[in-house]
């Protein structure tokens, strides 16, 4: 079993972990300005579809990538109307997005690509760049040509995300809308325009993770490719007590199960000497993510205000 643990495990790690960091920190947003984000799964889809599409037609990842984020920002606005305007029930709005987009990135690929299964593949230099291709210059070491421009700007964006959330006005005004909207709204704070900023923020980095998945990890779009991805970034928000660095950790730690699971595929064997079924191996990452849950959600103290409406008194 020792020869599981080297250091391309460290590098699956971090490819593994990066969509679930921006999924978990975009519905760190959500959540602490008082909205449930359940659809972190349908936000990651319309990101992964978008960003491969786009770079197919045009031959450029960072076009893809920004269409992804606008688009991703597109949907989250939709589920902000409906949960802030309209008041419909957050967990049932967010969990009508994922069914949406479980079936609709397949008609769009059957109209556009005439295939439902998948988009086309996208030549590999036009792929999401390494570090080392964006920087021709940089030493030659493994974490420069492993690690893609996307990993390296996932930890910016967790660590930019602390200075916002502690350090800045906004994140101020964020974190109390999401603990007492009425005392925010007494001292000026525009509620629902911080909780509509919040939730498209969750938008534009969760499709940052789904356009990582098609054009970063992978080279085209697959149906469901997320495979339950948005629902684990939101387990690990929860592990991480809705803190940025303490949620980006346990989004490690779930890369770290989904990197296990790869490598023992073939190699863990059971005491007779048998492999151990694929199938139960494949368990890992689902089983790790409900012990986790299980064990920790009541330790975790959520937004006070999360998942209440606010309505301005007149």
């Amino acid at each position: 079993m020792l020869e599981l643990f080297s250091v391309s495990l460290v590098f699956s790690t971090i490819r593994l972990a990066t969509p679930l960091v921006w999924a978990a920190i975009g519905g760190l947003y959500s959540e602490r300005s008082g909205v449930i984000n359940v659809a972190l799964e349908g936000l990651m889809l319309a990101g992964a579809f978008t960003a491969a599409s786009m770079t197919y037609y045009t031959g450029s990842p960072w076009t893809g990538l920004l269409s992804a984020m606008l688009a991703s920002a597109l949907v989250a606005y939709l589920i902000a109307i409906l949960c802030i305007r309209f008041k419909a029930d957050q967990v049932v709005t967010g969990t009508g997005v994922n069914i949406l987009f479980l079936g609709l990135p397949a008609v769009l690929s059957a109209a556009f690509f005439l295939s439902s299964g998948a988009t086309p593949q996208i030549p590999k230099e036009e792929l999401m760049p390494t570090l080392q291709q964006l920087l021709p210059g940089a030493p030659s070491w493994r974490i420069f040509s492993d690690v893609s421009v996307i990993s390296a700007l996932a930890l910016v964006v967790v660590l930019g995300t602390h200075y916002v959330l502690y350090r800045t006005p906004f994140g101020l005004r964020l974190r109390s809308v999401g603990e007492n909207p009425e005392a925010a709204d007494a001292a000026g704070v525009r509620v629902n325009h911080i909780r509509y900023a919040g939730v498209v923020l969750s938008g534009v980095l969760a499709g940052v993770g789904g356009a990582y998945l098609s054009i970063g990890q992978s080279s085209l779009f697959t149906r469901n490719m997320t495979a339950g991805r948005g629902f684990i970034a939101l387990a690990a928000l929860i592990f991480g007590k809705w803190r940025p660095v303490q949620t980006m950790l346990a989004c490690v730690l779930f890369g770290f199960a989904d990197a296990l699971t790869i490598q023992m595929q073939g190699v863990a064997k059971l005491p007779s000497g048998e492999d151990i079924p694929v199938q139960f191996v494949q368990m890992i990452p689902y089983i790790v993510t409900i012990v986790v849950l299980a064990g920790f959600i009541g330790q975790s103290r959520a937004p006070r205000a999360l998942g209440v409406h606010y309505e301005k008194e007149r």
